[in-house]
């Protein structure tokens, strides 16, 4: 009784190079789970995870080899006949058994043992040749490729769903509205063509910080100009709005006169952010506002007004028109 305890205990079906691998990776994989570290993974983020993992990996060889210590004692312990059979038991290989049946189910191949039942007459200078059957999947993958043919066939011949052309007009639309998406949230693919103004406060906090920092020396804190010009006015030498702003942030100003370019130094997102910050010092007063210098700049794409003085006159004119028709009836009465 004891033999056959001892026996069974020791005769395991999983051999320790895959125990190992499997549970050490089974536990990194629920560290990485439980342990948020954002787009990284927790082994990179997190340096100590790293010495964790060498401690598991660690203690599973030594539980391993303490499994290996305890079974070298037990197998003393059994008889001469049971050492024979756990030997035997031991040395017998591992075999998928269900895999092996698929495979037969799925070729339906004879052994070569059975291969005489199959075998034809016919006879090539001592080569016979095996009446073997189509193996069970390729005539399902067959059947299956008549039955795509089909619903293909009715789809898009005779049903006429949608060709080629419009589905590679639908993926373009699509494959747009992604990059105008993409382009929309990220903020260092914008340049003079796409950038807008920005209203946050975040980015006009560090449009600010940036302007402080770099733009001072020449336009004054307050943007009253100094080397540079007044920003606070309409007049603008190379052009107001946010796009030519950023134009002129990026490129720099006039040859050998204007200022630098900065997009060397800044990224685009801080030049849309200084841009920005700067359309909002418009119309403010500065402590001493510089002369102003160039033209009065008028946004293109601004909305007409409606000239009111015509609007007025159109009006006014019913009500004079009444007003005399009124006094001519006075008077002739």
């Amino acid at each position: 009784m004891i033999n056959k305890t001892n026996y069974n205990i020791m005769s395991t079906k999983t051999p320790w190079w895959i125990r190992v691998p499997v549970l050490f990776f089974l536990i990194f994989g629920l560290m990485e789970y439980f342990i948020d570290s954002g787009d990284k993974l927790a082994i990179i983020e997190y340096p100590i995870t790293q010495f964790f993992l060498l401690l598991v990996l660690m203690i599973l060889i030594a539980i391993e080899l303490i499994l290996a210590s305890i079974e070298n004692i037990m197998f003393q312990t059994l008889t001469e006949e049971g050492k024979e059979r756990y030997l035997e038991a031991k040395s017998k290989k591992f075999e998928w058994t269900w895999a092996k049946n698929l495979m037969a189910k799925l070729t339906k191949s004879r052994s070569i043992e059975r291969e005489g039942e199959i075998v034809l007459d016919h006879n090539y200078d001592g080569i016979r040749e095996l009446d073997n059957v189509l193996p069970p999947w390729w005539v399902y993958l067959f059947y299956a490729t008549i039955v795509f043919a089909v619903v293909y066939l009715v789809r898009f011949h005779i049903i006429g769903e949608y060709d080629q052309k419009l589905e590679y007009e639908q993926e373009v639309a699509a494959a747009q509205l992604a990059i105008e998406e993409y382009k929309r949230t990220a903020k260092d693919l914008v340049d003079a063509s796409t950038v807008e103004f920005l209203s946050d406060d975040s980015d006009l906090a560090a449009g600010e910080k940036i302007f402080q920092a770099n733009c001072v020396a020449c336009h004054m804190a307050d943007g009253g100009g100094g080397i540079g010009p007044n920003l606070t006015d309409k007049y603008w030498i190379l052009g107001g709005g946010i796009k030519n702003i950023f134009t002129t942030i990026s490129e720099g100003g006039r040859d050998g006169k204007g200022m630098i370019a900065w997009k060397q130094t800044l990224k685009p997102v801080e030049m849309a952010q200084v841009a920005s910050y700067v359309m909002t010092l418009g119309g403010t007063t500065p402590a001493n506002p510089k002369e102003a210098e160039g033209e009065i700049w008028v946004d293109p794409n601004a909305p007409e007004e409606t000239n009111g003085t015509e609007s007025e006159t159109e009006e006014t004119a019913p009500e004079e028109m009444e007003q005399a028709v009124d006094s001519t009836n006075v008077a002739m009465n």
